[in-house]
């Protein structure tokens, strides 16, 4: 067995593997007896099959399979032994293939396309200006905050009279043309619904002010449109939903009212622990932390978007582009060579920025440690929790939480690729002079509407 590797031009190169019958002809013989062993034909008795036989049956698929496991490893050594830092993986050679005949051949010879990066230099100083968008805090979002964390704590109580935001609860009953109750018409007791979800004004305004055993006739395929939503409320199927016309009779039956809660020492101990918060100008010095923390992220995340715009600029890696063509749709099944055309020019911005980082990452020794993506995914399964109002959660759960979320492959991939982008976006701070710029949420969220 052989390799010998010729170069194209400065971004490509052909792995021929030559392939002998002394490297495979033992191994395919091996499994030929074997099959031999537990091949049972009609007339000869379990495992006495003349070999003739079974190599004329097993034979050429043995040998495609053997060759083929012998072909992949070949590879894959050669490249670990001679330290080849090749783009994506070697794709079977469009123009070096020669013909193989597996009936007649006894050696073969495979060649493989393989490409490389250009050589590229990474110098970065306080030289290199990028912009870095802090987020202002405004007392709008401290209120909306606030309003969440109160809804949520908040109790839901029973009502006299029917306002905008309220849970009404009664009697359906369908009414036929001259509005009396139809017989045999679909009648539906303790049906709820929300009055804001009424999509006609002049419908809610029948429903506002209504009190319990209060009648109200309206429209029901106008207040409600949506079949699914009215086929639940009136427990009928959806079919039969989408026919209903005409009114219907609503009689009250019971009226509930969600209460915020007030903003106390019992809700600061809900929503950060006991004790954790005293008065409320702690409480809304809390939220403007949490805010800020959540706008440093948001931050970094555009802090990347422009880092990569300059650094990949500034290298300018040329990028074996027909190879990373071929391999962009060899190796994604949703992807057709007409859409990877269109647009490759975005794909070669990121594959010359996934260059840049894992360059950066080498020359600074950016390691990703165990106990590192186990706090990031801790962290990750908190703010979940806190979304729910839940913020005070013991560590036990937490890391239990985590570790099955790290458990799942999918998961881990993208945990470990966030902490990655973490650090490079910590060095990159330190590294590049940031032209610091307050913006508005506004203001931020154009910035990437113009991309």
């Amino acid at each position: 067995m052989n390799i010998t590797r010729e170069n194209i031009d400065e971004l490509n190169a052909v792995l021929k593997v030559k392939i002998e019958k002394q490297d495979y002809v033992g191994e395919v013989d091996k499994v030929l007896k074997d099959y031999r062993k537990k091949a049972t034909l009609k007339g000869f008795r379990p495992g006495m099959a003349p070999m003739g036989m079974i190599k004329k049956m097993y034979g050429k698929s043995v040998l495609l399979d053997e060759v083929n496991k012998l072909v992949s490893k070949s590879l894959t050594d050669h490249l670990v032994e001679e330290k080849l830092n090749i783009l994506g993986e070697p794709l079977p050679s469009i123009n070096s293939q020669a013909e193989l005949d597996f009936d007649k051949q006894e050696d073969f010879e495979f060649a493989f396309d393989i490409a490389f990066a250009s050589e590229f230099e990474l110098k970065l100083s306080k030289r290199d200006k990028v912009p870095y968008y802090k987020i202002k805090v405004g007392d709008e979002m401290i209120q909306q905050t606030i309003e969440g964390h109160t809804s949520k704590a908040g109790k839901t109580e029973e009502a006299d009279v029917v306002e905008e935001k309220d849970l009404v609860k009664g009697k359906f009953e369908q009414l036929d043309a001259d509005n009396n109750v139809a017989e045999g018409g679909v009648t539906t007791e303790d049906s709820l619904f929300a009055v804001d979800r009424i999509e006609v004004e002049a419908i809610q305004n029948l429903v506002y002010g209504a009190k319990k055993d209060d009648i109200v006739d309206f429209e029901i395929n106008k207040a409600f449109t949506n079949s699914a939503d009215l086929a639940s409320m009136l427990r009928i199927d959806k079919e039969k939903a989408q026919e209903l016309k005409g009114n219907f009779r609503f009689t009250v039956q019971s009226i509930s009212r969600h209460m915020p809660a007030e903003v106390n020492q019992e809700l600061f101990d809900q929503v950060y622990g006991e004790g954790t918060v005293s008065s409320e100008e702690e409480y809304k010095a809390k939220i403007v932390d949490e805010i800020q923390t959540s706008f440093v992220q948001q931050s970094d995340f555009r802090l990347l978007i422009d880092a990569k715009d300059k650094l990949v600029s500034k290298t300018k890696i040329a990028l074996p582009d027909e190879f990373m063509k071929r391999w962009l749709v060899a190796v994604n099944k949703e992807l057709t060579v007409e859409a990877v055309d269109k647009d490759y020019d975005s794909m070669q911005s990121d594959l010359a920025w996934q260059l840049i980082k894992n360059r950066i990452a080498e020359e600074q020794e950016i390691k990703m440690e165990e106990d590192e993506l186990l706090a990031f995914a801790k962290q990750s399964v908190l703010v979940q929790f806190q979304q729910y109002g839940l913020a005070s959660i013991p560590d036990e759960q937490l890391e239990t939480y985590a570790k099955q979320m790290l458990g799942n492959e999918d998961e881990r991939r993208k945990m470990v690729d966030r902490v990655f982008d973490e650090k490079i976006t910590g060095y990159l701070k330190e590294t590049l002079k940031l032209d610091d710029k307050e913006v508005t949420t506004e203001e931020f969220n154009e910035l990437f509407a113009k991309k």
